[in-house]
């Protein structure tokens, strides 16, 4: 999956992931307004809402994007109708040609971990047959219980050529709280470059053509830190959080990508899903909201290319 990751965005000429974090504030009223003529105000009727806001933006952008990125939190604050819309989701995403890189954060160990992973990414066994849950090809994991967390994600993408992005350096205001932390029997180094370091031998046990199925996540607000971890996980592509909405500029970008132009992915949610609710795009109005992404998408992707001096153009 990292090599169609890969391919994509080399022919979109985009290293951008929507992220599609609905919330109910941000779907457009005539969107909510069907959906609670049919279910009434319900968990049903929120949820069918969020998948037809969903699918009004995916469509509007899918020819300029390689993937998306659903945050299963934002689905599953409506219960089961909520994950319903969130497998609705993905598979309408995948029918379209996108990658789905499913942002679940799961950190476990054991056989909580092997179903987390089995769950999202591989095939769960059900008598003699096999079926697959969610379905996504890449998912977000939390590394911070150890290897016991990871392996069994790593073990799954090796069997379904799928992919995982480890939490190195988010994107957070508290996050150094815990990951800015010095190790001193590491040499001082902050906790956020032993994980990279560790991310990196992960990736050497998957790799695709050029670059491995263990992916990391660096947040776009920590640049300087970012140009260290790009050097230090040279094969793991990272998923970079934090533009538009956090702070995060097409110029804080260049540290995260290698040489050749590629290496990262850039991740933007509400600045694109929610674009019609800023002024700059204020003009298209609430029934043309999905255009109004579309314009973000565009946007930001010429925001990305200044920044890079056009590598990828």
């Amino acid at each position: 999956m990292i090599n169609k990751l890969v391919d994509k965005i080399k022919k979109t000429g985009a290293p951008i992931v929507v992220g599609l974090d609905p919330m109910l504030k941000y779907v457009p009223s005539h969107i909510q307004n069907r959906a609670f003529e049919e279910y009434g105000e319900t968990l049903e009727g929120a949820a069918d809402a969020i998948f037809e806001y969903n699918k009004g933006i995916v469509d509007a952008v899918y020819d300029l994007v390689p993937a998306v990125k659903p945050q299963i939190a934002m689905y599953e604050q409506f219960g089961i109708p909520g994950l319903m819309a969130f497998k609705r989701t993905v598979d309408y995403c995948k029918g379209k040609g996108l990658i789905v890189i499913g942002d679940i954060k799961r950190g476990d160990i054991g056989s909580t971990s092997e179903a987390y992973a089995v769950g999202h990414l591989g095939r769960v066994a059900v008598g003699s047959k096999e079926y697959y849950g969610f379905d996504e090809d890449f998912a977000t994991v939390n590394p911070y219980l150890g290897s016991d967390g990871i392996n069994p994600f790593i073990k799954v993408c090796k069997e379904e050529k799928k992919g995982i992005f480890v939490l190195v350096k988010t994107s957070n205001p508290s996050s150094g709280e815990f990951q800015d932390r010095l190790i001193s029997d590491a040499g001082n180094k902050p906790l956020y470059e032993i994980v990279g370091e560790q991310v990196d031998k992960w990736a050497a046990e998957c790799m695709g053509d050029t670059y491995s199925y263990v992916g990391a996540v660096v947040g776009a607000t920590y640049p300087e830190m970012g140009k260290v971890l790009r050097k230090v996980m040279p094969k793991s592509f990272i998923l970079v959080p934090g533009y538009g909405a956090q702070g995060g500029k097409g110029k804080d970008l260049v540290h995260f990508f290698n040489e050749d132009g590629l290496g990262a992915i850039i991740n933007s949610s509400r600045g694109i899903i929610a674009a019609y609710q800023n002024e700059k795009y204020a003009s298209y109005g609430e029934e043309s909201y999905a255009d109004a992404s579309r314009a973000a998408v565009l946007d930001m992707k010429k925001d990305i290319e200044e920044a890079l001096g056009c590598a990828l153009c």
